[in-house]
């Protein structure tokens, strides 16, 4: 027998789609590793207000498996502790609370961290979609009520590596 030798054309067909699912699995945590090196710490975002800078520790869920999961069935949620969701493309996002514990502000950003939309103190357990008005990137998610009682409105900006 002798040997057997793929061509540029075949060994492109066998090879292409084991590189394509690499890179899209490879790739966001390529892009996270890059922003973190540049910019700062990954796990803090920090709110700009008209009059403060609130930090928030954040669990970041940027894979399509930690954004399904989110905080549900969490207990409780420190005060300056959230979790921030990032999409790869700017669209119109939708949550449900199906089997989170405790009420949340949703704090919808533009990719370059502007605030535009909040939806305040979303109810624990509910099947009801909320759905953003307009296109966003991601998703900021702080204990209910906090919003308001820290006075962070749409327009203000959540600076974080992955929001430029």
């Amino acid at each position: 027998m002798g040997a057997k030798y793929l061509t540029n054309g075949a060994l492109l067909r066998y090879i292409g789609p084991i590189m394509i699912r690499l890179s899209l699995i490879l790739s966001p945590i390529l892009l996270l590793f890059v922003l973190t090196a540049t910019a700062g710490p990954i796990n803090e975002v920090t709110v700009v207000t008209a009059t403060a800078r609130h930090q928030f520790g954040i669990e970041l869920a940027a894979t399509p498996k930690a954004r399904s999961k989110g905080l549900m069935h969490r207990q409780t949620l420190a005060a300056d502790a959230g979790m921030l969701f990032i999409f790869p493309n700017a669209q119109r996002l939708s949550f449900w609370m199906k089997n989170t514990l405790i009420p949340l502000d949703m704090l919808f950003l533009a990719g370059n961290g502007r605030i535009v939309y909040i939806h305040p103190r979303a109810i624990p357990h509910s099947l009801i979609p909320i759905v953003t008005p307009v296109d966003a990137t991601a998703v900021l998610e702080i204990n209910g009520g906090l919003s308001r009682r820290l006075g962070i409105r749409v327009g203000d900006r959540v600076l974080h590596p992955s929001l430029r």
